[in-house]
């Protein structure tokens, strides 16, 4: 918690760190050989970049976080049921491709954030995995080892083999 209070009070806002992921995100794109078109500001319906290479085209959302997660289902949960809320997430995510997910926890200005890519279904998948089978609301990073609860001794971890890299992109 003390570095999102102290990346909020040197103006690194959730604002910014959405802009930074996207701008973050259409470089890599860039570098791995894709032609990117940006829609401009966080929270676009949808998608946010574009990217084409060869006769191949990604609808792209990008999701920035400073906090080690990203929470995707939550506002879909009712009555603990987890599987359910994954499900209904996913299916709002029929115009994305995939998802960039972008982590700026513990970086220092000009260093390079972890990044993750993953298709919709991947991910509601993994959050049907988290907590030992029970499911789970928020993507971590790495959530640590559960000391109580359902999943007490349990640690979730983003899947390594998301890290985005060229072989990833162009086989997503």
């Amino acid at each position: 918690m003390a570095t999102t209070i102290k990346n909020l009070e040197t103006g690194f806002t959730p604002h910014r760190v959405s802009v930074a992921a996207e701008g973050f995100a259409a470089g890599l794109l860039a570098h791995a050989g894709y032609d990117v078109l940006v829609q401009y500001g966080a929270n676009q319906p949808d998608y946010d970049l574009v990217a084409a290479k060869s006769n191949r085209v990604l609808k792209v959302s990008v999701k920035g976080s400073q906090q080690g997660g990203w929470g995707l289902t939550q506002s879909y949960l009712v009555n603990a049921d987890y599987f359910g809320a994954a499900d209904a997430w996913l299916k709002k995510q029929s115009g994305v491709d995939i998802f960039i997910l972008v982590e700026f926890q513990k970086i220092k200005v000009g260093g390079c954030p972890k990044v993750w890519v993953a298709r919709p279904k991947e991910i509601a998948e993994y959050l049907k995995k988290c907590r030992g089978g029970k499911g789970m609301t928020t993507l971590f990073v790495d959530s640590g080892i559960y000391v109580r609860g359902v999943a007490k001794g349990i640690c979730d971890k983003i899947p390594e083999c998301w890290q985005f890299s060229q072989d990833r992109i162009d086989s997503v």
